[in-house]
């Protein structure tokens, strides 16, 4: 089991930034990919961002292309995603995951099956 913790969560203004930092411990991950998923209230957790282990694998949704960069540290064990210019849509509690299956992709739900308690954010006007 891989045990997750995300931070970096907290208030900030539209247009200003935040690095989210996802840590995860028990289990090595470097063969792992992961994500980064939000859930604003009333909403469906959706997908932002994912990496695979391998260099420059990496997925975006629509809504945070060229805004947000997720980026790892194998050395850490430790999965950061920078958000820039920030939007007040942005606003949810962000989770961490791990996909379920080493070397695998997918960017759904049931694609990940290890995820972390979620730290706020929050953007305001």
């Amino acid at each position: 089991q891989v045990q997750l913790a995300e931070s970096g969560g907290g208030l900030v203004q539209a247009g200003g930034s935040l690095r989210l930092s996802c840590a995860a411990s028990g289990r090595t991950i470097s063969s792992y990919g992961m994500g980064w998923f939000r859930q604003a209230p009333g909403k469906e957790r959706e997908f932002v961002a994912g990496i695979s282990w391998s260099p420059g694998s990496t997925s975006y949704a629509d809504s945070v292309k060229g805004r947000f960069t997720i980026s790892r540290d194998n050395g850490k064990s430790t999965v950061y995603l920078q958000m820039n210019n920030m939007k007040p849509e942005d606003t949810a509690v962000y989770y961490c995951a791990a996909h379920r299956r080493t070397y695998s992709s997918g960017r759904g739900l049931a694609d990940f099956g290890s995820w972390g308690q979620g730290t706020q954010v929050t953007v305001s006007s």
